[in-house]
Parts: structure tokens; C-alpha cells; sequence
């Protein structure tokens, strides 16, 4: 929901969303708990198995949000465990939604076991970025969505060919914007591998300012505009907890309240 306040363009009410669920059996990653986060966002992006996350995680993961109230989203990668789902695998479109159902079957039952829907699906990684500029994985993803999940949110960034086929196929759709990534002049988030540490207050700045002016500064130092109804922020980010912390205070401080996607976008 937004409110015309004279040239800007002001968010009055927004999602946050952090991806999780993202270890495997003993190994973790990053420095927070997620029950920690759990209780400080309204999505959640629940890794499906490939490019992390395991049976028992997604069981526990998935119970965590239904105590916190947290919507459950898939989050399917690439089938690529031992790089984290951020490197680029070729194959088909089919190919590449084929292991998307595989996934989200697998996670859509968890929530289904603990009383609860699938919120929304959102590609993970390379896979995510992959599908923002491929249109036949783009169509064919949300043809599936539309067969199998139809009240369930697509999230994406605005102006990629996967929000551009959820709207020509009337699919809800969820814009992102990502709070611990840079952005390029396309409007494209800067892929990385490693994060580092950002400035959780920065980055508290840098989201209040996107929410009250719908802009953020490329890394060229040129602004653009950035529409969205969720904020997302990644779990494996070092400082990950103090990020959301922050970044909850200064929404709230600027007038601006957190909610479900379901009270956002209809």
C-alpha cells in the first residue's frame, strides 16, 4: 500500500522476509539462530532440500513459523549443495521447474503437516537470478504456480521477466527489495557470494529510505527507483539478527508498519 505525499512515494505498511532453513544436517551457516529471526519477520523463505536444508530442518523450520505467525514460503534452488545454490546449472526449463515441484511438494507437505498453507514460492540464488532474465523459465514457473498454487505469492524483484509473467498470467505477485544487497542501475541486485559484515544502521537508513522515497543509490551512485511491498534480508549474513533489529526500529520510528504479505497484497 502506498501514499502519494507529493513527489515521493510513501510505503505506509510492508513485509519482511528472511530466508532460512538454510543448513544441512550438521553444518550451518552464518552467525544467527533462526528461531532468533523467527520472531522478527513476517515471510519466511524455507529452503527446500537442494541448495540447503534437510527433512528435519524443513519439519522444524517450518513448526518455528507457524508458533511465530510467519507465513511459509518455498525457497527451491538449484540442486547444488556444495555451492550453496549460487552457482548456475544448465539445463532446460522444464528441467529447471521440474526440480522446483520436487521441492516445493516437498515443502508444501511440512506445512501442511503442521496446520498451515503455502504462503508464496521464491527461487533461491542463481536460480532466482537466473529466472528474472530467462522468460520461457520465467512462464513456465508460473504456468506450474498457476496449476498447483494459485493463491500462492510469487516473489521477485519488479521489472524481471518472472514479475512481468506472474502479471500477464493475472499470478499474485510480491516485489522485493533486497535491504543487505547493492544494486546496479537496471535495478538488478549485485550477486555475491559473501556479504561480509554490512552496517546494520546503514542499512536501517538505506530501507527507510527506499520505503518513504521508493529510491536507493546504485552502486555507480546514481538513484533508481525501487518499488516493492516486501523487504528482504538473508539469514547467512554476518551480523543477520542486529540487521532486522535495526531495521525494525527505524520502520517503526519512520511510521511504518510490518505486516503479512496477505494484508499487502490481494
Amino acid at each position: 500500500m502506498r501514499a502519494e505525499q507529493g513527489r515521493k512515494v510513501a510505503l505506509e505498511v510492508v513485509d519482511i522476509n528472511c530466508d532460512l532453513g538454510e543448513a544441512f544436517g550438521r553444518w550451518h551457516v552464518g552467525d544467527t539462530d533462526d528461531a532468533a529471526l523467527m520472531g522478527l519477520i513476517s515471510s519466511a523463505n524455507i529452503a527446500a532440500g537442494f541448495h540447503g536444508g534437510d527433512p528435519n530442518l524443513m519439519d522444524h523450520t517450518v513448526r518455528l513459523a507457524v508458533e511465530h505467525g510467519v507465513g511459509v514460503g518455498a525457497h527451491p534452488g538449484y540442486h547444488d549443495l556444495q555451492g550453496f545454490g549460487r552457482r548456475k546449472i544448465n539445463g532446460t526449463a522444464r528441467e529447471l521447474v521440474n526440480d522446483i515441484v520436487y521441492q516445493v511438494g516437498a515443502l508444501r507437505e511440512f506445512a501442511r503437516r503442521h496446520g498451515t498453507n503455502l504462503q508464496h514460492v521464491k527461487p533461491h540464488g542463481a536460480l532466482y537470478m537466473e529466472m528474472a532474465v530467462n522468460p520461457e523459465l520465467a512462464q513456465l514457473f508460473v504456468t506450474y504456480m498457476r496449476t498447483v498454487a494459485p493463491n500462492a505469492y510469487v516473489f521477485c524483484m519488479a521489472g524481471s521477466a518472472t514479475e512481468k509473467a506472474a502479471i500477464e498470467a493475472g499470478h499474485p505477485v510480491v516485489r522485493e527489495f533486497y535491504a543487505d544487497r547493492d544494486y546496479d542501475e537496471s535495478g538488478s541486485i549485485v550477486f555475491t557470494r559473501d556479504a561480509g559484515r554490512p552496517d546494520p544502521a546503514t542499512i536501517a537508513r538505506k530501507v527507510v529510505r527506499a520505503c518513504t522515497e521508493g529510491r536507493v543509490t546504485a552502486v555507480t551512485g546514481k538513484d533508481i527507483p525501487v518499488p516493492f511491498e516486501s523487504i528482504c534480508f538473508h539469514s547467512d549474513t554476518l551480523g543477520a539478527l542486529d540487521i532486522v533489529r535495526h531495521m525494525r526500529e527505524a520502520l517503526i520510528a519512520a511510521g511504518i508498519r510490518i505486516a503479512p504479505i496477505s494484508e499487502i497484497v490481494r
